[in-house]
């Protein structure tokens, strides 16, 4: 299942309303520009064939995403008539899934990563789900060997190694987004991951994690599974999922979890380039720079003078965007907004972006 609901606040204003970032063709792989969607089907293709991929994504964007991806069908699309952050899209689909197979596992990806080479990715994932049929208490996570004293990330701490499994460990602790100085220590001690939010589960185990840590949001699920091959569907979902703890799944489950005896919470370290494409400088990062550092996308034309390290993002062509001086900055033009703000003030868009009138965004 690939989580792809997310609105894309921090990739604004190339990212809208009806238009989010993952359906964008933003990424430049093999000689054009694919979406972040596409890139993760194609990684969930190379664990399972087509059939067997789910989106679950707003249902507002349904057409689109059919659309963008005609492989899929309609019934591989979980639309959520709201956003309920991933406990509640992880759940719904362990409850769709455990109707027709009770023993299924499943891996839940998301659409906001580009991870290469898709070879090591995987080998990685596959180990996954050979610890689960190992072990059906295991609620499998898997981190990201970290490259730098990131704060923009949650960590995991890795525990005992678990042998016969290359790479595989217990968990010993989830740690929230850190400060500067003990991400440092966290990437000197060797002991800890990035979290890269991607999991392998069994559903009917995750199932019953829910109903022990999150009651209420099992009570609800379990009301939209028994509709779901109903007339019903629609309607009970509607009421009920607007009605859900809206809470994250390593927050809900995973952290509970990683301390009860019930259930087995470890973790797969990805030796492999990963990179979350959630703000403008992790977008530039897959744009090759220019002699001067400057990255350029889109289809307009970009002249620079004495300018370094910005980064240049245009929607439509037959304009013209020209820098003189300038340095680390982010230019976005869309036909709708424009926005221009130093590279490194790029965690502080979303405060910006919620001052914004709505008509506006």
């Amino acid at each position: 299942m690939i989580m792809a609901g997310g609105a894309g606040v921090r990739l604004w204003p190339l990212s809208r309303a009806g238009h989010p970032k993952q359906l964008l063709p933003i990424v430049p792989r093999g000689g054009a520009n694919r979406s972040l969607l596409d890139l993760a089907v194609e990684r969930a293709q190379s664990l399972v064939p087509i059939d067997r991929v789910l989106v679950c994504t707003g249902e507002a964007y349904r057409g689109s995403i059919l659309a963008t991806v005609p492989s899929l069908g309609d019934s591989q699309i979980l639309g959520e008539p709201c956003g309920r952050d991933t406990l509640n899209a992880v759940a719904l689909t362990a409850a769709v899934l455990e109707r027709e197979h009770p023993d299924a596992a499943f891996a839940v990806l998301t659409a906001d990563h580009v991870i290469e080479p898709m070879e090591t990715f995987r080998a990685v994932m596959e180990t996954g789900f050979s610890l689960v049929a190992r072990d059906p208490r295991r609620l499998v996570t898997f981190g990201i060997r970290p490259s730098h004293a990131a704060t923009g990330y949650g960590y995991v701490r890795r525990g005992a190694a678990l042998h016969g499994f290359a790479g595989a460990s217990t968990v010993a602790e989830f740690v929230e987004k850190p400060d500067a100085q003990t991400a440092h220590r966290y990437l000197e001690s060797g002991d800890y991951s990035w979290n890269s939010g991607m999991f392998v589960l069994r559903a009917a185990p995750f199932l019953e994690a829910v109903r022990r840590f999150q009651p209420e949001a099992y009570s609800g699920i379990r009301e939209v599974q028994r509709a779901w091959d109903t007339p019903h569907r629609g309607e009970v979902l509607a009421r009920i999922y607007p009605t859900l703890p809206k809470i994250s799944i390593d927050y809900a489950i995973m952290e509970p979890a990683s301390r009860s005896a019930e259930f087995a919470v470890c973790t797969v370290e990805m030796s492999l380039s990963w990179l979350d494409v959630g703000s403008w400088p992790s977008l530039a990062e897959t744009i090759t720079p220019d002699e001067s550092g400057n990255r350029i996308a889109g289809e307009g034309g970009v002249c620079a003078l004495d300018s370094r390290g910005c980064l240049v993002v245009q929607e439509g062509s037959g304009h013209t965007i020209a820098l003189l001086g300038c340095e680390g900055l982010a230019i976005v033009r869309t036909p709708g907004a424009t926005l221009v703000m130093p590279l490194e003030r790029a965690q502080d868009l979303k405060g910006l972006h919620g001052i914004i009138p709505p008509e506006l965004q």
